[in-house]
């Protein structure tokens, strides 16, 4: 038997117009809401099937189930007339005048689907100026979707938030919970300037508060200059026992130059000084400077976007050098010495010293080296540059180490090599820094490894067989150096602990003059020169990536352009730049 199965799609907005009609003719009504000294004729059963609250209020045994009056407390006549219209309608004008006390009205009467579009109406209106107070309000309210717009929006726009009237009347507890937050888009200097403003608001009730807010700033992850000379001398923090202490703690770490300090450490300074990076740091992979396309020197600088998987570009260095050397610290890159190549006809050996930090994207001097210098090596370790070797104003090997401290904002020369050699691999890890192989003067390869202890500024040297490379990377992973070519094929990880090389996945062309720099844990190998098939010299544009869980070699696209003798290296910033397509 054929069934036609009918439906009217305009029967329930019909029906709802006649029972708002109804309504407004004062028809079958038979009870009266009331609020302020104003009073709407209702029908029962359809309050009852618009709301639980209303359900629950005339279909149990209330009181108010036998009355015809009802008294709704709280509301103003204004958002009852809106709620009592949406019932019937299912309209409701939402504004900035009447959304906050509409909110609580529907939270109160338990309609749901309005109580949403005013949460959504208020997530349109956030911005830094006023996402504090929603947060709090969507706190009050139990209101999930505005409280995790508000709150993502607080910790994307922090340097804005912390300039708002609202940063100043949190309490202590929602202060402390907003500081701690590891989604924090804030560098950690932004987060004492934040808290010291604070409680300048108010200082009275809350200076007693800078310890424990202090606590909440990730003192590992700030420039030692800005801590010691500008945190360390400011009044609020002269003024608490606990916070000095942790200064002290961070300097007496940095200056014994081991991590072991922390096992001895008491207190609150481990927790403070191990605390992660918030996770809205990034760490973008620079490439800059080198000979390009094998014609001139370039003043390129590069960054690779993860997320597009293209290279864009960064303010180019202020003049060509070649044979510079490349080396991050706290953020920022350094550029130091190399061959000022002004014109074809002028070089000069350079003792200059250039930086970039991702935040502002500009190229600055710096405190000069000691020693004009290049074809050098340079690496950071804790707060310091080491820059070793390379030739020097006389065009002829050096010995020499330089060591710059952030602290003090200075150059000082350190023990020399036990052997000058050219193109060696180095890395530093666990209070050493390593030296593998490179050439003499006579561009001999030198088989051997140098080993110099960064605290005590002593150089010892070990002959190895398994060491051979000239102008090859190295990089630490998982406290172990990985050596990549350098007129080879060959990658060997060195275990200082064990005093042992292990043999990786080949790279698949002899390598040299190429950069390497670790990203989320695997190793980038950037640009170079490779011996062909034929055993001829080609420069390289190749882009590729080591993993060691699973020993093998993955190609990532390319460089923009053929680059050796190039810096490859890993720095943070917090915000993602504007940048441009290389």
């Amino acid at each position: 038997m054929e069934v036609f199965c009918y439906k009217d799609i305009e029967q329930p907005s019909n029906l709802l117009l006649q029972l708002n009609s109804l309504r407004q003719e004062n028809q079958f009504t038979d009870v009266l809401l009331c609020s302020e000294s104003v009073e709407i004729p209702c029908h029962r059963n359809v309050l009852v099937s618009s709301s639980p609250y209303f359900r629950a209020m005339f279909c149990n045994n209330f009181t108010e189930r036998r009355q015809t009056r009802i008294n709704l407390h709280g509301l103003t006549s204004a958002t009852l007339n809106t709620i009592i219209d949406y019932v019937y309608t299912g309209l409701a004008h939402i504004s900035m005048d009447n959304v906050l006390p509409l909110m609580q009205a529907t939270s109160m009467l338990q309609y749901g689907r309005l109580f949403e579009a005013c949460s959504s109406f208020l997530q349109d209106q956030l911005d830094a100026d006023n996402c504090l107070s929603m947060l709090r309000f969507s706190e009050i309210m139990n209101c999930n979707t505005l409280r995790t717009k508000a709150k993502d929006m607080a910790r994307k726009n922090f340097y804005d938030v912390s300039h708002s009237e609202d940063m100043c009347e949190l309490s202590l507890p929602e202060l402390m919970g907003y500081l701690e937050d590891d989604g924090l888009c804030a560098e950690e200097e932004q987060v004492f300037e934040t808290l010291v403003t604070w409680i300048r608001h108010d200082p009275l009730p809350r200076r007693n508060a800078i310890s424990d807010l202090f606590k909440k700033v990730r003192l590992r992850h700030i420039h030692p200059t800005y801590l010691f000379q500008f945190i360390a001398s400011d009044p609020l923090i002269q003024s608490s026992a606990l916070c000095i202490e942790l200064i002290e703690s961070v300097r007496r770490l940095l200056f014994s130059l081991s991590t072991k300090y922390l096992g001895d450490s008491t207190g609150d300074f481990k927790p403070v000084w191990i605390a992660p990076r918030r996770c809205t740091y990034h760490d973008n992979l620079v490439v800059v400077g080198g000979r390009k396309n094998n014609e001139q020197t370039s003043r390129e600088a590069l960054v690779f976007d993860e997320k597009c998987q293209e290279w864009k570009c960064l303010a180019k260095l202020p003049i060509r050098l070649y044979k510079a050397s490349y080396v991050a610290l706290h953020s920022v890159l350094y550029v130091t010495g190399g061959l000022s190549t002004k014109s074809k006809s002028y070089c000069q050996v350079s003792s200059t010293v250039y930086t970039l930090s991702l935040k502002t994207n500009e190229w600055r001097m710096a405190q000069p080296l000691l020693e004009q210098r290049f074809a050098h090596q340079s690496i950071s370790y804790l707060h310091f540059i080491f820059v070793l070797g390379g030739l020097g104003c006389n065009r002829r090997l050096t010995d020499s180490v330089e060591r710059y401290n952030s602290m003090f904002n200075q150059w000082e020369f350190m023990a020399p090599m036990p052997v000058a050699v050219l193109y060696p691999a180095v890395a530093a890890t666990n209070q050493r820094i390593y030296m593998f192989g490179g050439e003499d003067d006579l561009q001999n390869p030198v088989r051997i490894t140098q080993v110099y202890h960064i605290a005590r500024n002593m150089w010892c040297k070990m002959e190895n067989r398994t060491v051979k490379n000239v102008s090859a990377p190295a990089v630490v992973m998982d406290d172990k150096i990985y050596i990549v070519g350098g007129y080879t094929k060959r990658v060997i990880a060195y275990d200082t602990k064990v005093n042992c090389f292990v043999k990786c996945a080949n790279l698949k062309e002899r390598r040299m003059h190429h950069a390497a720099a670790v990203l989320n844990n695997k190793l980038y190998i950037t640009g170079g020169r490779y011996i062909n098939s034929h055993d001829v010299i080609e420069d390289s544009d190749n882009f590729e990536c080591y993993d060691p869980r699973t020993d093998a070699w993955t190609v990532k696209g390319s460089l923009p352009f053929k680059l050796f003798d190039h810096g490859s290296l890993t720095l943070t910033c917090v915000s993602q730049l504007g940048l441009t397509r290389s």
